[in-house]
């Protein structure tokens, strides 16, 4: 099975899980990237009477409107019932790493204020140790260079994201050999250097469920 094969398999389960849970009250959130594409493909093509969505990002919401979902803001809702995501790299606790596509710190704020966090992945995700995808750093554009050389402080090699801008008008520094060993540590030690919005690691928040697809099939890890 190829791995785009993979993204849909995993997207058409978490379909599968949540669907019997959708009613006229519920609220999804919706990530950002390659495999959350198959998911809205998904319900795109579903008539769902659901009370609307929140996208982490206005790619996604383009993708989005074509259904006759009604696109929220999180303003506008109390709670998200089920935020579908997918990471770029994920270890046995349900920590994951995510920001490849720019989308991190909206990604974040919705898996927090989210009830069940469903991570849908394809097996090339799967790290024992955390570290082999760059962990992403949203900042402000003044402190970039100040930030930079904290991160080299604490071991990590900055590389500037070029001819990138997020949707929330910030730059991204991607940054590799960071130690983690301990990555709420490091999500933590981060995201305290002023002037960095929020960070690729998923740790205070980690996924609910993980949906892994595999040549075998959707593999569900929860515990």
């Amino acid at each position: 099975m190829d791995k785009e094969d993979k993204k849909r398999q995993s997207a058409e389960k978490a379909y599968e899980i949540i669907k019997k849970d959708l009613n006229r009250d519920t609220v999804l959130g919706i990530g950002t990237g390659t495999t959350t594409n198959y998911f809205i493909e998904i319900i795109n093509n579903e008539n769902l009477d659901v009370k609307g969505a929140v996208c982490s990002s206005d790619a996604s919401k383009e993708l989005l409107s074509n259904s006759n979902i009604e696109i929220l803001s999180l303003n506008d809702v109390y709670k998200i019932d089920f935020y579908i995501d997918g990471a770029d790299e994920f270890n046995s606790r349900k920590e994951l790493i995510k920001g490849g596509g720019g989308a991190l710190t909206r990604e974040k704020i919705l898996a927090h204020f989210s009830q069940t966090f469903i991570c849908i992945v394809d097996d090339s995700k799967y790290s024992d140790l955390l570290g082999n995808f760059p962990v992403p750093i949203e900042v402000i554009e003044l402190a970039r260079s100040a930030i930079s050389r904290e991160i080299m402080k604490i071991g990590g090699k900055p590389v500037y994201r070029n001819n990138f801008i997020t949707d929330n008008g910030n730059q991204i520094i991607d940054v590799h050999h960071l130690d983690l060993k301990v990555p709420y540590e490091m999500e933590q030690l981060i995201n305290n250097i002023p002037g960095v919005v929020e960070n690729g690691i998923f740790s205070h928040r980690k996924a609910d469920i993980i949906l892994l697809s595999t040549d075998d099939g959707v593999k569900e890890i929860r515990e």
